[in-house]
């Protein structure tokens, strides 16, 4: 028997003359092997870097977060493993009309709390399974919020979508997001904070996951995989509250040293500028605009006219940003 060329494009069996990609078939019956999507590995560790910066403004200790593993599995079987062990999220992605399972087990929220409140973890761990207080509750809410916001930013470069914390679960058969015996992307992630170890994981139906999976399936540049977007949003307000002295230049006169060494007290130096002379507006000696003298109240003004352009400067670039 002749080996099978599953690059072979063979006319659509229906017999309307169309075809079909035989791989690609094959790839959608068998599911969406994570091995296949190196992206997603890339997208969660990019997530568990933006939490621990997020999590390090919150509390004074920040904790250690790395991702341990990405693997396919059922929903069912997921949540199962985590029945009455973890609080989850439902989290809304309103783009694309799907809801993903984002939880912490008890272990990490306990720890994290405690640091929250002012803990150092100096007491032993809380080991008994309760409910959440109200102010574990507020403090749980806030840190999920966090993370999906983490999440959202770590998906920018494969797809936009808003991330909402719709709900928190503690009972695993309310967290549905799909039929049991649907497949998921379950991503797991290894916590530790003041000498304790909790964990974190993202369950994701892989019919959220199908329609992105040319992009997953590529590696993107590391320059645009490892962009924070939220930390370059920031550094940029920051940058854009710096203050910076103007300086408005009338007239500039080019005099020899002799000539100012006779400066006197009184003596009065002539300028050949005029009210319509341009006055040049510099900023740290680069000058930036060409200005109009003016006067409002008695004071002088002057408007900004033209932009000076610079040869070999990137003033254009960061005035056009």
């Amino acid at each position: 028997m002749d080996d099978l060329n599953l690059e072979t494009i063979k006319p659509n069996p229906e017999g309307d003359g169309t075809k079909f990609d035989l791989p690609s078939r094959l790839l959608d019956a068998s599911g969406l092997g994570v091995d296949r999507l190196p992206m997603l590995h890339v997208v969660f560790d990019r997530m568990a870097r933006q939490f621990i910066d997020t999590l390090r403004q919150m509390a004074a200790s920040a904790p250690y977060i790395a991702v341990k593993s990405v693997d396919n599995e059922r929903i069912g079987d997921v949540l199962d493993q985590y029945d009455e062990k973890a609080i989850v999220a439902v989290l809304h992605a309103q783009e694309w009309d799907a809801r993903i399972l984002l939880g912490f087990d008890r272990a990490f929220i306990y720890s994290m709390v405690e640091v929250l409140l002012g803990g150092d973890g100096e007491e032993e761990a809380l080991e008994e399974n309760r409910g959440l207080t109200n102010v574990e509750q507020r403090l749980a809410y806030k840190m999920f919020a966090e993370a999906a916001l983490a999440l959202e930013s770590a998906f920018e470069a494969i797809a936009d979508t808003s991330l909402k914390v719709e709900r928190l679960e503690t009972r695993m058969e309310f967290a549905q997001t799909g039929r049991r015996s649907n497949p998921c992307v379950i991503a797991r992630m290894t916590a530790e904070i003041i000498g304790r170890e909790g964990e974190i994981f993202i369950i994701i139906p892989q019919s959220v996951l199908n329609p992105l999976r040319q992009n997953l399936a590529q590696v993107l540049s590391g320059e645009m995989a490892g962009r924070d977007t939220r930390w370059t949003k920031q550094f940029q307000q920051e940058v854009q509250k710096t203050e910076v002295e103007l300086t408005a230049v009338l007239e500039e006169q080019r005099l020899s040293l002799d000539e100012v060494a006779q400066f006197e007290v009184g003596m009065v130096l002539e300028l050949n500028a005029t009210p319509k002379t341009p006055v040049k507006l510099e900023c740290n000696s680069q000058p930036l605009f060409n200005c109009r003298l003016g006067q409002v109240a008695g004071n002088y003004t002057v408007r900004v006219d033209e932009l000076i352009q610079q040869e070999g400067e990137l003033l254009d670039d960061i005035l056009s940003n």
